[in-house]
């Protein structure tokens, strides 16, 4: 599959100069039977003062558990959720643009099925986001279940860099936490995206079946002129599964590692992304800070 260049929805406007920014949720999902319902009551938590996403997407990569049954009885709950069902598993970057079809807000909260959103941190993001015109991407603090700091940000990744990440994550996240400011790249458990950066930087790029399909977009984010911002105010609870770094190889860090191949090959770098950040004015002052 080509990398995706726009949405089709070709009337689709940016008002998200007001706080009032309309948005859509994207979910994937993929034997999410363990998390799904957690995340989608979130969503809908009728309790909450501030508004949920007017719409959200849910799509089912091939799920041979419960998932799509329970997915199938929130949408019968709530007229504004979707599912998209498909029979096999696609990926991260084709099944999401099946969603990213059919967008007609100001922005899309993408949102990983083991992420929990409170429609007060939806708000947060929000009011960030129409605040910044700069910005492209607005990302969340990411939290484990128990409360532990989950490192969602980090510099472009070179062959040395994602080695250490491999080896070293956990001593990775005990360190100090990154302050609100732009970063190179934030994982997609939990964006808000404006829908005109989407237009501008167009889909996922389809080649790349699992990962590192975050890392890519928002480089491309980047070299689009919008900016990647970390948010350490609102707070998401990720209940990660990290499939693609088990110690025993599995078909996700064998996809994992192909992916970053491609990557590679496509931006033009392996030990270094700083002829890139230089061409695009990619500021590396916040490194310092991750």
């Amino acid at each position: 599959m080509q990398e995706q260049t726009g949405t089709s929805s070709e009337e689709t406007t940016s008002n998200c100069s007001t706080s009032r920014c309309s948005t859509t949720a994207v979910i994937l999902s993929f034997n999410s039977a363990r998390t799904i319902s957690k995340c989608l009551s979130t969503l809908t938590d009728d309790s909450s003062e501030a508004p949920g996403p007017e719409r959200i997407m849910v799509v089912d990569n091939g799920s041979t558990d419960d998932s799509r049954k329970l997915i199938e009885g929130f949408a019968e709950k709530h007229s504004h959720i979707q599912l998209i069902a498909l029979e096999t598993n696609h990926g991260t970057t084709y099944s999401r643009n099946r969603a990213l079809d059919l967008v007609d807000t100001d922005t899309v909260l993408i949102l990983d099925s083991d992420a929990y959103m409170p429609a007060n941190v939806l708000k947060i993001l929000r009011d960030e986001l129409a605040a910044s015109p700069e910005v492209g991407i607005i990302a969340p603090r990411l939290e484990y279940p128990d409360g532990r700091y989950q490192l969602s940000t980090d510099q472009f990744p070179t062959a040395i860099q994602k080695i250490k990440r491999y080896f070293f994550l956990r001593a990775m996240e005990r360190s100090d936490e990154a302050p609100r400011s732009t970063v190179d790249y934030a994982i997609s458990a939990t964006w808000l995206l404006r829908t005109e950066a989407m237009k501008a930087v167009g889909q996922f790029d389809e080649k790349i079946f699992y990962s590192p399909e975050d890392v890519d977009y928002c480089m491309r984010v980047w070299k689009a002129g919008y900016q990647v911002m970390y948010e350490p105010s609102a707070v998401v609870v990720h209940d990660a599964q990290e499939l693609s770094r088990s110690r025993i190889p599995n078909r996700f860090t064998f996809s994992h590692g192909l992916g970053l191949l491609y990557y590679f090959r496509k931006h033009g770098y392996l030990f270094s992304p700083s002829r890139i950040c230089k061409k695009h004015s990619i500021p590396r002052n916040h490194l310092a800070r991750q």
